[in-house]
């Protein structure tokens, strides 16, 4: 416990950072599921609480996804009672937890690090282009929503030119000056200053965010942001009420087979989204801490099983509040399960105060946060590593931006793959000339792939030519490429070409060669 308590004085501010952008994703998250407000509100604190104490991760946050959205308001509306639905969330987790005891999490290290790198650009983009209407007053899509196609039936770019249309002359300031806030405080004369760096920059946002709409509401209400523009918790004014926004799973609903589909596209979905997540947030680590997945998914299905249990959304491990942490300087787990507990508490006694925060000023904190994932200097840092590289990355960023998140990493593993099947065929098979002396290496494994690009080299070697084809370092040789080799010795001595093959210790390979012509 004294590694987590020495770096207490960073994960504290971290975990205030993290509660401040988490508040308003569960509340739209929830909103956007067509689910109970608080649902969200219960899914953000076992997520940070249950799943923080459990996982091996050191730096990600779980909650409720955007990425579920579409999946939980489908499934509500089909089973039409919310208590069946929770009843689905439960059996996920216990999904989830069989996967982690399978070592089902092996998955997440099969997607390449050029699509892990652009879906954290991509999430980084779509942090600033879904925030600006926010950040100026335009809150007519709910926050959270990552999805290119929106549910107010705008997309992510008509979203912006609306909300240009509908500027909130208040909003635009507060969020403008949070803005320029986040940038000040992270200048290089601020960090010299040891005191200031105790303060999160994302607090001073919210505190001054604030305090500007009291003052207008003091002096010009006219000026004052409608309850539209801030933060909306539920209030309960008893401890009774409280509660009363818990429920609680219907058991007589397990012989519903629509509470068991749903059950398994919940733990699929949010276990591939845990563990790309969980990758992601490995590569934001300063340390360079590596996350076990297998315990992961162990942690995330007790998380679900526990949230399903008291009336929660499903729970994955969040990109965006995770970047947020690493951004807020948070080095251990304290953060996450710190930032849970003050959402328990602060939904509990103060929610009066937190609805007086304004959605421009959490805002500015998200397009800060997506400014750090997506800079300038990563683009470049792909683009020098070559095309095999950048490609996956540059497609994977825009099939996110133009789908969503799963969609999107699918489409940039597809490509990822393309070029490392094309990098492996020309490893594969190598070829150096000097004058009319031929030298033909094939490596690793050739397979039936390879046998255009033999075919070509071998038509191309001119006559009275000498040729070596040097099989020696090859792992495997698919017999498709050996009767090619074949066919080739049949005729070479028609153009005058003298060949010699360096075989492989392959017993096999060694016998499928035409030993007559070989010397």
């Amino acid at each position: 416990m004294k590694k987590y308590f020495k770096h207490a004085g960073a994960d504290m501010p971290a975990s205030i950072v993290v509660l401040l952008v988490a508040l308003p994703l569960c509340l739209g998250i929830a909103l956007g599921s067509g689910a109970p407000l608080f649902s969200g509100i219960i899914a953000g604190i076992a997520g940070g609480v249950v799943i923080g104490l459990l996982s091996g991760s050191q730096l990600s946050v779980s909650g409720p996804a955007a990425g579920l959205t579409v999946i939980v308001a489908t499934a509500i509306l089909k089973l039409q009672v919310y208590e069946a639905f929770l009843l689905a969330v439960v059996i996920a987790g216990i999904i989830q937890l069989i996967l982690g005891f399978i070592k089902a999490g092996v998955i997440g290290d099969y997607v390449p690090n050029s699509v892990i790198k652009g879906m954290l650009a991509a999430i980084g983009l779509i942090l600033i282009l879904k925030q600006v209407p926010h950040l100026v007053g335009y809150d007519k899509n709910f926050e959270g929503d990552e999805t290119f196609a929106q549910g107010d039936k705008e997309n992510t770019f008509s979203g912006i030119l609306s909300a240009v249309k509908y500027i909130t002359p208040s909003a635009a300031l507060i969020g403008g000056i949070s803005l320029l806030i986040l940038i000040i405080w992270e200048s290089k004369p601020l960090k010299k200053i040891k005191a200031l760096q105790l303060v999160p920059g994302a607090l001073v946002v919210v505190l001054v965010g604030t305090i500007i709409n009291e003052i207008f509401k003091a002096s010009k209400p006219d000026y004052a942001l409608e309850a539209k523009h801030l933060v909306a918790l539920p209030i309960a004014h008893s401890a009774k009420e409280f509660f009363s926004f818990f429920t609680f799973p219907d058991i007589k609903f397990l012989n519903n087979p629509d509470v068991w589909v749903t059950a398994l596209t919940l733990a699929i979905v949010a276990s591939l989204e845990t563990l790309l997540g969980i990758e992601a947030v490995d590569k934001l680590d300063p340390l360079k801490r590596v996350t076990p997945p297998n315990r992961e998914l162990k942690a995330q299905g007790i998380g679900n099983i526990v949230s399903g249990l008291i009336g929660g959304l499903p729970l994955t491990s969040v990109v965006v509040r995770s970047s947020a942490n690493v951004a807020a300087g948070g080095r251990t787990k304290i953060s996450a399960i710190m930032h849970g507990l003050l959402m328990l508490l602060c939904v509990m006694f103060i929610p009066f105060i937190l609805n007086k925060i304004p959605l421009g000023a959490l805002a500015a904190i998200l397009i800060f946060t997506g400014y750090k994932l997506a800079k300038v200097s990563l683009f470049k840092e792909f683009y020098n590593k070559g095309w095999d590289q950048f490609v996956p990355f540059v497609i994977t960023i825009a099939a996110i931006l133009m789908t969503d998140l799963l969609k999107g990493i699918c489409v940039g593993i597809v490509v990822g793959l393309f070029y490392m099947i094309r990098s492996n065929f020309r490893s594969a098979v190598m070829v150096v000339n000097d004058q009319n002396n031929y030298l033909i290496r094939l490596r690793k494994d050739v397979s039936f792939l390879n046998k255009p690009i033999i075919k070509k080299k071998l038509e191309d070697v001119p006559a009275n030519a000498y040729v070596l084809i040097d099989a020696h370092r090859a792992d495997f040789i698919d017999k498709d490429i050996i009767e090619e080799i074949n066919n080739f010795l049949c005729h070479a001595h028609l153009k005058n070409i003298r060949v010699e093959i360096k075989k492989s210790q392959h017993k096999q390979m060694h016998a499928l060669l035409n030993e007559p012509l070989t010397k």
